[in-house]
């Protein structure tokens, strides 16, 4: 399957939310905080759709990362049931590794739950290393938050 990705705005907050509600059912943020997050000038959030299909929002994902600031923190990020097991979650996070690098990061830090072990999994394909647990983060689960941290290399160019 194909995706594109664009930034979101607040007019794909309902997709979003539809989402975010799914994915994360007893910890999901609010819409209010949501909203908040998407607009945020420090923030940068991207949705995936099918490219014939532009209003279907199959998922989404969200860093922030101020500008020439060295540190970045991935927010979110979630794929839809359908949408899930093609490789849409690395894009996403490679995209993101991408923009945080573009705007001045050179280390990016994620929280993931615990009991997420394809989660896990990913953002160790990609790099990211544990440094740290947060016991019982996770809310109202008490399920620990395991924090990753990635040191963020420099873009590959090569000859074809």
């Amino acid at each position: 399957m194909t995706w594109q990705l664009r930034r979101a705005t607040v007019d794909d907050l309902d997709a979003i939310m539809d989402i975010e509600t799914t994915v994360f059912t007893t910890d999901a943020w609010s819409s209010a905080i949501m909203r908040a997050e998407i607009g945020d000038r420090h923030g940068y959030y991207v949705v995936a759709f099918p490219p014939d299909a532009p209003t279907q929002i199959d998922a989404y994902a969200g860093l922030r990362a101020p500008l020439r600031e060295p540190q970045a923190d991935i927010q979110t990020i979630a794929v839809s049931g359908s949408a899930r097991r093609n490789g849409l979650g690395r894009v996403l996070m490679l995209h993101l590794i991408s923009e945080a690098r573009t705007r001045g990061a050179r280390e990016i830090f994620l929280e993931v739950r615990d009991d997420n072990p394809s989660a896990q999994s990913l953002y160790l394909s990609l790099g990211f290393e544990q440094i740290a647990i947060r016991p019982k983060y996770y809310q109202p689960d008490g399920v620990d938050a395991i924090i990753m941290r990635l040191a963020i290399p420099e873009p590959e160019v090569r000859v074809a």
